[in-house]
């Protein structure tokens, strides 16, 4: 019951009842990226909504596909590098296109058809105002559009203009194709809409220099593949008269149904590909899979699995209104995959050496790789171990219960050890190591009656300690919604979004291999560098997400 309601939403209702009313006996979605950057958590929404509702519907008997179809009408930002990502992303989320992966360019021909179609028609004529002008003529909402000049001119001069704007007679806006609707029409999108433009694309004579709006291209595409439901993002609601237009007045025989739904928009995030790709081409990222980035590959090196971005998804559900998601929100799914399903490890990142002056000797501790599951690790003790400096105040504040002088912790997994002094540089007077005695027969067990033990510290042994390099990432933005910074959004970038400590680890840590991910004990969960971690010679861990979290699951 409580899976069926969770996914009771308004999307899943309208096909429930298109079914129910007979309008459809399958279903098809379709997720259409254009390959001009890489996709991010926005696209995860869109990406998860479309290919989970075709796998819910095929398990309930009716014949369902999802289609990948790459909107590469604007050759000029399309790269191969992009259509792979995107490729790599949809299978790493969990999902299969199978043979249906198509492109808005194959489709190429049909669009010139139907354009010529509408031509013939009197429903597109070729106007050769310039943009600034056809802009100034559209109106507004208080007032009506003017004619262009070019209106009424004869369908044999609009196909013969038309041909020139394909063979590459005009310049870049010197000419564009636009759809005869209604320049008075309150819709601003329905007032003569351009639906060809000019590119720059070189001098090859094979190839058309005029090419498809999206508003143009979109409806189509999704009529030649089959689509039943159009699901779209709220920005395209006021375009949706112009979707059905199209539709309406081009020979198609099929009439899919636009839907739209709430876009993903998080805190301290932006997720606009612009902004993303300005963000990566100045330099202020280290490219689109840096960790502090929203896309999935990013996300994806940093350690956040799959299944934790689509039980995200769901949580966030499907509405009609825009809103701003806490990011905390996406740390909690991202700490309860975590939590019982990888192995806590031991890493020191300020390093404070700490002598136990009673222990002479070095012997294998076994400690519990995970409190859910009982396994456990062989760590090496020796008289000298490395703790973490905050770990020890010469004057403790109320309240704190880790070492000082007189005062006992346990080593995790070891021995309780009682602090007994320090020693400091003789010319800085910088705390160089403490000393320390342990409690025999502690292992495992409870400390004295007469001793207070409030707390376990992480520690490494010097012995074997092995030089791991940690990358600590925070939040990319300073502000909760970048996009609305009247200074831009560059102005708010956290200049301490990411920070490099040289720590010393466990030794296990330099054999894991790329992408294994462990919990750092009392410190945070973190993946090995999927590029610069090297398996057996030079230890790199990306923090995934802190311990604590700053958003509470009702």
């Amino acid at each position: 019951m409580k899976e069926e309601k969770k996914k009771k939403d308004f999307i899943r209702q309208i096909i429930d009842d298109d079914f129910a009313q007979g309008k459809y006996s399958h279903l098809i979605t379709r997720f259409p990226p254009e390959p001009n950057g890489f996709l991010h958590l926005g696209h995860a929404k869109a990406l998860c909504l479309n290919f989970s509702l075709a796998q819910e519907y095929a398990k309930r008997g009716f014949e369902t596909f999802c289609h990948l179809r790459f909107d590469d009408t604007n050759p000029l930002k399309v790269k191969e590098e992009y259509i792979n990502s995107i490729k790599e992303d949809i299978h790493w989320l969990g999902f299969d296109y199978g043979e249906h992966c198509y492109f808005a360019s194959q489709y190429f021909e049909r669009f010139l058809d139907c354009a010529k179609h509408l031509i013939k028609e009197r429903n597109a004529y070729v106007d050769k105002q310039s943009t600034q002008q056809i802009k100034k003529t559209r109106g507004t909402l208080e007032s009506f559009g003017i004619d262009s000049p070019y209106r009424d001119q004869s369908v044999e001069e609009n196909l013969q203009l038309f041909e020139e704007m394909l063979s590459g007679k005009f310049q870049v806006e010197e000419a564009v194709l636009r759809a005869k609707i209604d320049m008075s029409h309150p819709n601003l999108n329905m007032r003569d809409p351009i639906i060809y433009r000019i590119l720059n694309i070189g001098k090859d004579e094979d190839i058309a220099k005029a090419y498809p709006m999206y508003d143009f291209a979109h409806p189509l595409e999704d009529a030649f593949e089959g689509v039943t439901h159009s699901l779209c993002t709220l920005e395209f609601e006021n375009h949706r008269p112009l979707y059905d237009w199209i539709l309406e007045n081009c020979p198609i025989s099929c009439h899919p149904k636009q839907i739209e739904f709430a876009r993903l928009n998080l805190t301290h995030m932006v997720m606009s590909k612009r902004k993303l790709s300005q963000l990566v081409s100045e330099n202020y990222v280290d490219g689109w899979d840096d960790p502090r980035m929203p896309t999935l590959s990013g996300l994806r090196r940093r350690g956040v699995s799959a299944s934790a971005i689509r039980h995200f998804c769901e949580d966030i559900g499907i509405t009609k209104f825009n809103s701003l998601t806490e990011s905390s929100l996406l740390d909690y799914h991202i700490r309860n995959d975590l939590e019982n399903r990888v192995d806590r490890k031991m890493l020191v990142l300020s390093p404070l050496k700490l002598v136990i002056t009673n222990y002479s000797g070095e012997e294998i501790l076994k400690i519990s790789n995970n409190p859910s599951r009982d396994e456990t690790r062989e760590v090496l003790l020796s008289s000298e171990i490395w703790i973490e400096k905050e770990d020890f105040s010469e004057n403790p504040p109320p309240k704190y219960h880790r070492l000082a002088i007189g005062r006992t912790v346990r080593l995790k997994g070891g021995y309780c050890l009682t602090c007994t002094g320090m020693k400091k540089n003789s010319l800085t007077g910088e705390l160089e190591e403490i000393y320390c005695e342990h409690i025999p027969d502690t292992v495992g067990k409870p400390a004295p009656k007469d001793v207070q033990c409030k707390t376990a510290i992480q520690w490494v042994s010097l012995k074997n300690a092995v030089d791991i390099e940690v990358r600590m990432y925070q939040l990319l933005f300073t502000e909760s919604a970048p996009d609305k910074i009247k200074e831009g959004f560059l102005s708010c970038l956290n200049p301490d979004s990411k920070k490099i400590l040289f720590a010393k680890g466990e030794p296990s840590l330099l054999e894991v291999p790329s992408g294994y991910q462990c919990q750092f004990e009392r410190i945070g969960y973190f993946c090995a560098d999927s590029k610069d971690h090297i398996q057996g010679k030079s230890g790199v861990f990306n923090l995934t997400v802190s311990l604590k979290s700053r958003w509470k699951k009702k």
